[in-house]
């Protein structure tokens, strides 16, 4: 293994890192035990790894289990860097890409509860869409393309605690608030890879979505956003640069795998 210069990484640098990484949606605790065997360490060397973590508040150790989970110091270092930018930062090159290819407003969404949240956008040659940057703006999970192209990936049960035994409002008569409509919509988003509206949200607005996936996990959506008559009848068009631009996303936000190299080094 080497770096982007061609140099060996420092070794137990790596390792840190390589532990951090390990913490995942599917894997949220470690032991000593398991996570030397992950990657053909030494119990000492993972002991001393996850205590040094933990030292610094990386990582907390149930005292009960003596499993760790992670810590208060990731939390600070993910506020500090969304505070200077952060995934907005991230994501803005490929959005304006994505805008310039199809003339309407791009914008990247992920999920806030029972919400999607506008993390950055960018607008086509078609103009803003709105007044307002969009960043940080809520888009409720049951009205939109936005949100179902997310939502619609989770598994039923997880949707329905989210959305469903709770108020919906009704942004337009296209609005849809019945749970079994609601549930059949959602349904179809896997299959088609897509979803689609036209005034749902905002009656003046079509939205076309895809989901952006990171390791098999939807972690938010990708829309263009424009007037009907942008959008109505040129999904087939416009699903070319948006999959490829939710593609070149997901790749973006996944770190980097451990390689069965690495697990030896």
């Amino acid at each position: 293994m080497t770096t982007e210069s061609g140099a060996p990484p420092l070794q137990t640098a790596d390792r840190v890192l390589q532990v951090l990484l390990a913490f995942s949606h599917d894997r949220e605790e470690w032991g000593v035990t398991d996570l030397a065997a992950e990657y053909g360490w030494d119990k000492s060397v993972a002991q001393r790894l996850l205590a040094s973590l933990a030292h610094r508040g990386f990582l907390v150790s149930d005292p009960v289990t003596r499993r760790y989970r992670l810590g208060p110091a990731v939390w600070h270092m993910a506020t500090a860097w969304e505070r200077h930018g952060g995934m907005a930062g991230l994501v803005r090159p490929a959005l304006r890409e994505l805008a310039a290819a199809s003339g309407v407003t791009a914008l990247f969404a992920v999920p806030d509860g029972a919400h999607l949240r506008c993390v950055d956008s960018a607008d086509g040659s078609s103009g803003p869409l709105r007044a307002y940057r969009l960043a940080d703006e809520l888009y409720p999970g049951h009205a939109g393309a936005t949100s179902r192209a997310y939502f619609g990936m989770l598994t039923p049960g997880a949707r329905a605690a989210l959305l469903y035994g709770r108020p919906m409002a009704r942004f337009s008569e296209l609005t849809v608030t019945d749970p079994a409509e609601l549930e059949e919509l959602m349904s179809r988003v896997p299959a088609q890879g897509f979803a689609y509206s036209e005034g749902e949200y905002d009656p003046a607005t079509a939205g076309l979505a895809v989901p952006v996936v990171v390791r098999a996990q939807p972690v938010g959506s990708l829309t263009l956003v424009g007037p009907h008559e942008l959008l109505s009848g040129k999904q087939e068009q416009l699903l070319v640069p948006l999959r490829s631009a939710a593609e070149g996303l997901g790749e973006l936000l996944t770190p980097r795998r451990t390689t069965t190299r690495d697990k030896k080094g």
